[in-house]
């Protein structure tokens, strides 16, 4: 009798429940919404602003179908892209065993761990000249510095994720005489994906950083080129066109991470309680 009270004062809050949560508002429609709001404000106080300092979106969004049409701008998207994808596959590619074995074995961590967070607190920016001199002003400088500054945060990232995994799942591998190399594979690198991502989303905004500084520091080319030579004319609605375009590959390619994270580990968002797109 207590049991059927029970469901019967719980039963109608269970309705009312799931009525609310449909009447959410979807994320990217908030997402939506901010974006115009704040391309409209940028559009107001634009206007009003010397030309020689500021612009508008509409100006902007002029200049890039200009810049379309004569090829500039894929010219130089081609010239920066290769580099910026060969210095960040590299770092991802190595980083991420690197952080894994770093994390596990602890005579490697003791080895070589204090290498890589001595590399992260280093201002690698300021061995860009010794870099040039290296690998001169081309193709190769600009991959080398995309994959210094994307690695670290990588790398770390994948360590610490391998070093919060709980003790307890690794000792239940251990308990039905897992090698080490299953132990690896079933179950220190699937606990440790949420972190290898969030190191991924990380490497994107630094990969982003190095090609830019890379192509200011080196051969002016690319979308860099663009912004300096822009720059130097006063013409900031050209300027802004390659900003703006890095921006939104940045954002596209972090937005592909966290898409990438939901098909190979579909269980992390249950677990943290994140609603699903």
């Amino acid at each position: 009798m207590v049991a059927t009270h029970a469901e019967k004062s719980t039963a109608p809050g269970v309705p009312a429940a799931r009525s609310v949560q449909r009447r959410m508002v979807p994320s990217w429609l908030i997402t939506v919404v901010s974006v115009v709001l704040a391309l409209c404000l940028w559009e107001v106080l634009g206007r009003n602003s010397n030309p020689l300092l500021g612009t508008y979106p509409t100006a902007i969004f002029a200049e890039f179908l200009v810049m379309v049409q004569d090829g500039t701008l894929l010219a130089a998207l081609v010239q920066s892209g290769k580099p910026f994808l060969t210095g960040y596959v590299a770092a991802a590619v190595i980083g991420i065993p690197a952080g894994l074995l770093l994390g596990r074995y602890r005579t490697v961590e003791a080895a070589f761990g204090i290498y890589v967070t001595a590399g992260y607190a280093t201002p690698l920016i300021a061995l860009v000249p010794l870099m040039i001199l290296w690998f001169g002003l081309g193709f190769a400088v600009k991959a080398v510095i995309v994959f210094l500054l994307s690695f670290f945060p990588i790398c770390l990232n994948t360590w610490f994720g391998v070093k919060a995994v709980p003790k307890s799942l690794i000792e239940v591998g251990t308990a039905f005489c897992a090698p080490q190399t299953r132990i690896m594979w079933g179950i220190v690198l699937p606990a440790t994906i949420p972190y290898i991502m969030a190191g991924l989303r990380l490497g994107i905004g630094k990969a982003v950083i190095g090609i830019v500084i890379a192509e200011f520091q080196t051969a002016i080319s690319g979308l860099g080129g663009i912004i300096i030579k822009a720059a130097d004319g006063f013409r900031t609605a050209e300027m802004f066109v390659p900003i703006i375009v890095i921006m939104v590959i940045a954002v596209a390619l972090t937005s592909a991470v966290g898409w990438l994270e939901r098909r190979i580990a579909p269980w992390q968002e249950e677990l943290s309680g994140r609603e699903a797109p």
